[in-house]
């Protein structure tokens, strides 16, 4: 894996957390999922997707097996663990040094998340229903230090022009508004589409709004589309069958 087959976040967390996420480039994968996929519940080769996750490990220098998780849209963080076992979960913890929590998107939005001491780190697999019903508090409450000392990196998810949704959406995040001021930057985060009762979201804007209301002020990212960049990423809506990118952070010191 070179550095044009991955992200490496524009952020100014501490030195000792290494963070990354992966593209579509580079990779063993074929077919619906080239190339570099890392979802082994897509369909691809298995064989080529645990190539494609040996070759990550082997960049990122993990001595450690990082923690992979089995995701189902829900809140549970985990904490990560080195024994080999995917856990059913969202998101995963750890405060143990080289110990890697791991998250896989194709339009949801994934969450990277560090203290400023740099001895903690989670990630989070964020799509609408787990980011409504409030995965990123479970996530913040595994942290020992204050909200306005942990930094929040956005990775690539899908953006608002092609993110159509039904009422249903807007009503379940207007239900958790954690304040006025909440609602109202959650409210701004919709604009109307064409169709009756549907929405255009900015799952972006829904998370900063999201982070701010808990007290995560430092937030970075969120700038790019997986459903309009089929150069870079996966995109479920786009394409149906797809892999999976994949965000990673630990710390190593």
């Amino acid at each position: 894996m070179n550095s044009s087959d991955h992200i490496i976040p524009d952020w100014p967390a501490p030195a000792n957390v290494r963070a990354c996420i992966t593209t579509r480039k580079g990779g063993h994968s074929t077919h619906s999922y080239a190339y570099n996929n890392f979802g082994l519940h897509v369909g691809d080769d298995a064989q080529n997707v645990e190539r494609n996750r040996s070759d990550l490990c082997a960049a990122l220098s993990l001595v450690k097996t990082p923690q992979w998780l089995a995701q189902i849209h829900g809140v549970k963080v985990v904490n990560a663990k080195s024994d080999g076992l995917v856990r059913t979960a969202d998101g995963s913890y750890s405060n143990e040094l080289g110990q890697a929590c791991a998250v896989m998107s194709a339009d949801c939005l994934p969450i990277l998340l560090c203290d400023q001491k740099g001895t903690q780190v989670a990630a989070i697999h964020c799509g609408w229903r787990s980011l409504a019903k409030g995965i990123t508090v479970r996530a913040l409450d595994k942290f020992t230090c204050s909200p306005k000392n942990i930094l929040a990196y956005l990775g690539p998810a899908i953006s608002q022009p092609h993110f159509e949704v039904g009422v249903d959406v807007l009503e379940a995040f207007f239900k958790a508004a954690r304040s006025a001021k909440h609602a109202d930057d959650m409210a701004k985060a919709f604009i109307a589409a064409q169709r009756p009762l549907h929405f255009y979201a900015d799952i972006y804007a829904l998370a900063r709004a999201e982070l701010n209301a808990l007290g995560v002020t430092q937030i970075y990212g969120g700038a790019a589309c997986t459903y309009s960049d089929d150069e870079h990423f996966y995109s479920y809506r786009r394409d149906g069958a797809t892999g999976r990118m994949a965000s990673v952070i630990l710390r190593t010191a």
